[in-house]
Formats: C-alpha cells, sequence, structure tokens
C-alpha cells in the first residue's frame, strides 16, 4: 500500500491489511460515484447499530 504521502511500508502485518481494507473502501466508493467521506460517514454510522461480528454483505450496497 502506498500511502498519501508515498510511504510504502506499515509497522506491522496487521496495519499493512487495515490500511489495504480502508483504501479498498475508500477506491470503491469513488469508482461508484459516491463521496468517500459520506460512504464512510454511512457505513461507521450503520456498524453502531450491528454487532461486532460483521461480514462484508454488511457493507452498504453501491
Amino acid at each position: 500500500v502506498i500511502g498519501r504521502k508515498n510511504w510504502l511500508f506499515s509497522g506491522c502485518p496487521q496495519g499493512a491489511t487495515a490500511s489495504a481494507g480502508f483504501y479498498s473502501l475508500v477506491q470503491n466508493a469513488k469508482v461508484s460515484g459516491k463521496d468517500p467521506y459520506a460512504f464512510l460517514r454511512d457505513l461507521f454510522k450503520s456498524w453502531e447499530k450491528k454487532p461486532r461480528s460483521l461480514s462484508w454483505t454488511d457493507l452498504p450496497q453501491f
């Protein structure tokens, strides 16, 4: 994962996984023509109402 300021590495494998997941969500929102900020805001608000164990099927539909 290459970050906004051109960094290349993460401090640990879990951090790399988290970064990749976050960037995937942002890029998918952009490709779908959605505002990434609004998409993530709605996603995190919907997670407040759900249990901690979520799957990809729980994500908002594009």
